[in-house]
């Protein structure tokens, strides 16, 4: 996959990433937005892989950690571009900054209703724990 280039995203890459999301991510996430992908790439430049082929916007992956823990969000790849590898190479990239960090084990948050992304969080060797259940509360209104 050497036409494929995985780097991290700026604060310029944000209108477009925002509009790639619409496009070729399943569900949408209160902080998708302007500010809310502003403020990530403030605390957190490196956080946000993006993978290009020939310079058009192929895939995401947020690769956070907090200190504690190695968390993956947002992956997604485009319609045109899935089971060509670009999913395993985000995650890849991932898990080399979770580690190059001191991260210990990396998780993800994945739709129960997702199928797809069951398969390839699996085939990348993530398996769901089943006793644990997210607890959100919304911030702002």
């Amino acid at each position: 996959m050497s036409d494929l280039q995985i780097r991290s995203a700026a604060f310029p890459d944000i209108d477009a990433v925002l509009a790639f999301w619409r496009e070729a991510a399943e569900g949408t996430s209160i902080s998708d937005d302007r500010e809310g992908v502003a403020r990530l790439l403030a605390t957190d430049p490196e956080a946000l892989l993006l993978a290009e082929r020939a310079g058009v916007l192929a895939g995401t992956v947020i690769a956070g950690f907090d200190g504690w823990r190695c968390s993956a969000y947002r992956l997604a790849v485009h319609p045109d571009h899935r089971r060509q590898g670009v999913a395993s190479a985000l995650l890849e990239a991932a898990e080399r900054r979770f580690a190059a960090l001191g991260g210990r084990r990396a998780d993800a948050m994945v739709l129960v209703r997702n199928e797809t992304a069951h398969h390839a969080w699996g085939a990348a060797g993530y398996v769901p724990e089943e006793h644990w259940r997210r607890w959100v509360k919304p911030l702002t209104s």
